[in-house]
């Protein structure tokens, strides 16, 4: 197989609203900057950042790229998988001998689960008005 040699590698990952645009470079230090903060500063819960670093632990890729990231839209828990999905996809263009690992673990499946649009007659998606007998 192919190993990439590019200056960068670019990839998009979904979820939810969310949409992270992934930029990584080879041969970087590790460093992750994600709408030009530090990791940590954007994503302060550890399991958020374990999230997004899993596809990097997963391959040993670990400290090989600098990644840049610019994200939009949701949540901070769908910011995170649709940064983790682009990191994935990302390390696939860099060597497709890692989507056995990746797929094994569903970092390569965009997770369709959306919002349920609101039903007109109804309070929410699914729920009734209050009903009263008298």
């Amino acid at each position: 197989m192919e190993v990439s040699t590019s200056k960068y590698i670019e990839a998009l990952g979904r979820r939810k609203a969310a949409i992270a645009r992934v930029r990584m470079t080879h041969g970087g230090t590790g460093k992750i900057v994600i709408n030009g903060r530090g990791l940590e500063k954007y994503l302060p819960l550890i399991t958020l950042r374990d999230s997004v670093q899993a596809p990097l632990k997963e391959t040993g890729m670990e400290g090989a790229f600098d990644i840049s990231v610019k994200v939009e839209g949701g949540g901070a828990r769908g910011q995170a998988d649709s940064i983790r999905l682009g990191i994935a996809r990302g390390l696939l263009n860099f060597n497709p001998e890692f989507r056995s690992v990746l797929k094994k673990l569903g970092m390569l499946t965009r997770d369709a689960r959306v919002r349920e649009r609101k039903k007109p007659g109804k309070k929410s998606a699914r729920r009734s008005p209050q009903w009263s007998k008298r």
